[in-house]
């Protein structure tokens, strides 16, 4: 007996609920065709509905873009995708940047960090690994700070809006479908049961419009929480920029360098041996630059008086083997060539690491790594 009553009772609310389902879809279809009234909501109301689909609309643009941004790749941002919905950890990956600063550092050290070029390379490659490494910090920065907020306004409160907004519509046409039953209502009982069901349906579409208006004046809250990220996310910016610019301007100060004592030593090489073999200091200057006044070659600068070092006695002085080729930074220093054997002793007050050398009428310093002593 209880089994039967159980399934009846089961059956009883089946069909209920079936009923309701089926007067919703007859109230839609009436709608549509504009055979019923529908309860309108007021301006308000409609006003926030519209400020909440722009609110997902846009924050869902700009999600996008962003992720877009920190990686252009977008075979890698679907893989990213899948490992978080797996609730997997992503990939740590190389930045371009620090890919192409590892090349050139390897390429440097391959034709000679000695070298102009292979210096150069050196110091491009380390500016580049510098630049990745404010870029993976920027990265991080904008999806800490930006993008996780974003996401979980998305898959969180906008999700729990737009749930209570379909229950609202719901509620709005079992609302609408007790009206017209009402005006349909030909008996008194019948019309009694009507009115019953219509201040039922009121009663919870009125709970229902105000659960859903909290939230969606929830609205303003979550702009002014989007602008707090939006200004850490400039922030992010800002610091990136500025450390690439200081990365650039670090480095063009350090090749302004090299490339100007590289023209130097070219300079003072062609001075010296279009000079005839003069001696040093200002009177070969002065000569080498009478000569190319008096050719039809282009003018070059005239080399600068020799550096004044006190001599040494002669026994201090020692040969020694160039291991590698060296390009001088300034004029204070001489460039050297690989296997050339060359004079070279110290000087009270210099680094240990360097020792002045001498190659004919030609002195500076030379680091000591570069060179074999002899004897």
């Amino acid at each position: 007996m209880m089994d039967f009553n159980s399934m009846n009772s089961k059956f009883k609310k089946f069909a209920g609920e079936a009923s309701t389902v089926f007067n919703r879809a007859v109230q839609f279809t009436e709608e549509k065709l504009g055979t019923a009234e529908k309860t309108v909501l007021d301006a308000h109301f409609e006003n926030l509905l519209v400020r909440a689909e722009k609110t997902k609309q846009w924050t869902e643009q700009i999600k996008r873009s962003t992720e877009a941004l920190i990686q252009p790749n977008p075979n890698q941002r679907m893989e990213d995708l899948l490992y978080e919905k797996l609730d997997r950890r992503k990939k740590e990956r190389v930045t371009q940047y620090e890919i192409l600063g590892t090349n050139m550092v390897e390429a440097g050290n391959d034709f000679g960090p000695g070298t102009s070029y292979g210096n150069a390379l050196v110091k491009c490659g380390q500016a580049q690994l510098q630049i990745g490494n404010a870029e993976r910090e920027f990265m991080t920065a904008t999806v800490n700070n930006f993008l996780t907020p974003l996401h979980n306004f998305l898959e969180g409160d906008m999700k729990t809006i737009l749930k209570e907004k379909k229950i609202l519509e719901t509620k709005r046409l079992d609302l609408d479908a007790a009206k017209s039953k009402l005006r349909k209502a030909k008996s008194q009982s019948t019309q009694q049961q009507a009115e019953a069901d219509l201040r039922s349906a009121q009663a919870e579409f009125d709970r229902q419009a105000e659960i859903t208006k909290i939230l969606l004046e929830g609205i303003n809250s979550t702009h002014a929480h989007h602008l707090r990220c939006l200004n850490d996310f400039i922030e992010a910016q800002i610091k990136f920029f500025a450390q690439c610019q200081q990365y650039m301007s670090d480095l063009q100060r350090q090749l302004g360098s090299s490339l100007a004592s590289s023209d130097y030593n070219v300079n003072s090489s062609s001075n010296s041996s279009t000079g005839g073999g003069t001696s040093s200091g200002v009177l070969g200057a002065t000569s080498a630059a009478s000569s190319f006044s008096n050719s039809s070659a282009p003018l070059r600068p005239s080399a600068p008086p020799a550096i004044q070092v006190t001599a040494p006695t002669p026994t201090e002085k020692k040969q020694a083997r160039v291991l590698y080729d060296y390009d001088a930074a300034d004029s204070s220093e001489l460039s050297l060539l690989a296997d050339e054997l060359i004079m070279v002793y110290r000087v009270q007050g210099l680094d240990p690491d360097w020792m002045m050398a001498e190659r004919g009428s030609q002195v500076g310093k030379v680091p000591t790594t570069y060179l074999e002593v002899l004897g």
